[in-house]
């Protein structure tokens, strides 16, 4: 029996390491399926691999092909002078110029990434087993995620932009030019647009999503590094792990601080140049001449707001981590100065902070700080899952008074976040940029769609 007794407690062990085993097999087959999606939207887009002479010529030949030459041969062989006014395409230029110069910067971006980094490195993934179980099933989760966002984006408009494309060559057909054979040139003509549209929206789509995707990442840390708050750690563990996030912060904002500024400037310019040709007096402005306008200044401001929601979020989170840091130094001070058995500025000992008859050595309940049963307490839509401003318990007797207010000090003048040159993308870069950009967009679907 005592034979049996031991056999069976030398196997308990091995299933739970053979469990976990399999469990980490799967967390790993996962990422591999969701990065295998990713390389499958990357090839499809042929920016997955350019470390090959022969792939490099084909991603750069497709590139061209859909960015430059289809746009430039469509506009000027299809410029339908004489056909009627649904026919007539007096945007077209604004249209395929934007849409272009936004996959032009996307391309070259994604091109020097993935010379340079590599895709995994330029994901983080390369790290991910350097962090927690829950920070790369959280980040496992919001890839795949990620990839069907880009599909919610892109494949509803690609379905309007086809749409409109096939009514406009059926309904113009007799009006329209062609070569030859009047069906087999609008066909092929048509499905080169439609390929060169939906190229050029997926690649500018696909980089905002990416940036979206690393600041999850980002976000996942911050969360886990607020857990600090609620054990008993040291100021080096802390403050080492405070670095660590701000140099990833660093490192993302300087790979996408060109990509940002200059999404801004030709998104701006994009919609400043569709309301001046669209408030000219000579226009007359209806769906049919005007939808495709709207339909790709709708995408871009989408994609523009992908990145700049991404960058304040992250920079919300990782300034909040002050807030948190100052309300538990606060609600430690209070808790210790009630504590008879332990001089300010001295750091307990480990029997005293065990022993429960040292005093007030628990963690402290701070509802009545963070009004956290008030009738009238609000949710921000930033904070989805975790408001890591509003974490209890707080421990007291973690860290000395000196060391606690040297912390605080040193979090309230290194903040951390999202920067483009230097400038902070917080809350305030968002309400501005995206109340010019709304009112833009709104002015132009007044005077398209707003005609109907």
């Amino acid at each position: 029996m005592e034979n049996e007794a031991t056999a069976a407690l030398i196997v308990i062990p091995k299933l739970e390491k053979l469990s976990d085993a399999a469990e980490e097999g799967r967390e790993g087959e996962g990422e591999r399926i969701e990065l295998k999606s990713l390389r499958l939207c990357l090839k499809f887009l042929c920016v997955e691999d350019q470390s090959k002479l022969w792939t490099s010529c084909l991603s750069w030949s497709v590139f061209f092909l859909l960015t430059v030459v289809n746009p430039i041969v469509s506009h000027f062989l299809l410029l339908c002078a004489d056909c009627d006014q649904e026919h007539q395409r007096p945007y077209d230029s604004v249209v395929q110029l934007s849409l272009s110069l936004c996959a032009i910067i996307s391309f070259l971006c994604l091109s020097y990434w993935s010379r340079k980094y590599g895709f995994r490195k330029f994901l983080f993934l390369d790290k991910l087993d350097d962090e927690s179980p829950r920070i790369r099933r959280g980040y496992q989760q919001e890839l795949k995620r990620s990839m069907g966002l880009l599909c919610t984006f892109v494949l509803p408009c690609f379905a309007v932009e086809s749409a409109y494309r096939i009514w406009w060559y059926v309904t113009g057909a007799f009006e329209i030019p062609y070569v030859e054979n009047m069906y087999l040139s609008d066909t092929i003509i048509c499905i080169l647009q439609l390929a060169s549209w939906v190229y050029r929206i997926s690649i500018f789509i696909l980089v905002c999503i990416l940036y979206r995707l690393i600041c999850h990442l980002q976000i996942l840390r911050l969360e886990e590094f607020a857990d600090f708050f609620q054990t008993e750690s040291e100021v080096g563990s802390i403050l080492k792990e405070h670095l660590r996030i701000r140099r990833n912060l660093r490192i993302i904002s300087h790979r996408f601080r060109r990509f940002i500024l200059s999404s801004l400037l030709l998104v701006t310019a994009s919609q400043l140049m569709s309301l001046f040709v669209t408030t000219r007096s000579s226009t007359t402005n209806n769906i049919y001449e005007a939808g495709e306008l709207t339909l790709c200044s709708i995408n871009l401001v989408i994609g523009l707001f992908i990145c700049l929601r991404s960058a304040t979020k992250i920079t919300h989170r990782a300034q909040a981590i002050t807030s948190l840091a100052a309300k538990w130094h606060v609600c430690a001070t209070i808790n210790s100065s009630y504590d008879p058995n332990i001089a300010d500025g001295d750091t307990p000992t480990s029997h005293q902070v065990s022993d429960p008859s040292c005093g007030h050595v628990h963690p402290i309940n701070i509802g009545w700080v963070l009004d956290e049963d008030g009738d009238d307490k609000e949710e921000d839509d930033d904070d989805e899952n975790s408001n890591i401003s509003n974490m209890v318990p707080i421990f007291a007797h973690t860290i000395s008074f000196q060391k606690r207010q040297a912390l605080v000090t040193y979090l309230e003048n290194n903040k951390a976040g999202m920067t483009v040159f230097g400038f902070m993308m917080d809350r305030t870069w968002l309400h501005t940029i995206f109340g010019v950009e709304l009112a833009l967009l709104l002015w132009l679907l007044n005077k398209t769609i707003g005609n109907l």
